[in-house]
């Protein structure tokens, strides 16, 4: 009797230590289960990714000319490319060096498609468009890609790389708004960049807001040569 009590108390124990620790690793960086899925997801989004870069073809593009604004040529092949694209599929990469952020870009805000990475909201337009593009991402789950999302200061850029343009925006502001405000991705005359998660850390009360206005875009087209090259 005394054995069985003694092998159930040590079963709890270990139970609890290992709950604790889930727990503690949580607290200081992110649930480990959910990252080390979204680890091998990201994994395989690059290669997703590397695969679209190279078969993506925008069509006739002699007409965007060295002339043409990098704005005029980003909306041609931001249309191009948002016809060769489906939700739940990488499309990009997010990068934000401030708080050490490299990330793979997927379309789309459900469930399974934000286990993946983070995701364009899809009511609103690709960068290249002259609006307003949203992004949410995970704070605590799925590799936490927007842990530090509190982080980012006013002037810090933010990098959105696609397969048609590099994308660079420069932040001007944070606001903590209620789940409900979808105001904040409405087009506000300028091209800016919206990145959104869950806060506080562990609770999906409201949701912290990033602001960045687009600075500069490097457009890309298909050369002579078959091959991606800067305009």
């Amino acid at each position: 009797m005394h054995r069985r009590i003694r092998i159930l108390s040590t079963a709890l124990i270990t139970a609890g230590l290992v709950v604790l620790a889930d727990a503690v690793a949580t607290l200081l960086w992110q649930e480990p289960v959910s990252a080390a899925y979204a680890s091998l997801q990201q994994i395989r989004a690059g290669d997703e990714l590397a695969d679209l870069e190279s078969e993506f073809d925008p069509g006739d593009v002699g007409f965007l000319t060295a002339n043409a604004s990098e704005a005029a040529r980003a909306r041609v092949l931001a249309e191009r490319f948002e016809e060769a694209i489906t939700t739940g599929q990488p499309i990009g990469r997010v990068k934000i060096d401030s708080i050490g952020l490299d990330t793979v870009l997927m379309d789309g805000t459900d469930t399974a498609t934000l286990q993946k990475g983070p995701g364009r909201y899809p009511r609103t337009p690709l960068p290249g468009f002259g609006s307003t593009t949203g992004i949410a991402g995970h704070r605590t789950t799925y590799l936490a890609p927007f842990r530090k999302i509190n982080e980012i200061s006013d002037g810090d850029e933010v990098r959105v790389e696609l397969p048609y343009a590099v994308f660079t925006y420069e932040v001007e502001k944070h606001e903590i708004v209620d789940p409900s405000n979808v105001e904040i991705v409405d087009p506000v005359g300028y091209e800016r960049i919206v990145l959104t998660a869950c806060h506080p850390l562990y609770s999906a009360a409201e949701r912290w807001a990033v602001f960045g206005r687009l600075i500069d875009i490097d457009t890309f087209a298909i050369s002579g040569e078959g091959e991606w090259v800067a305009f």
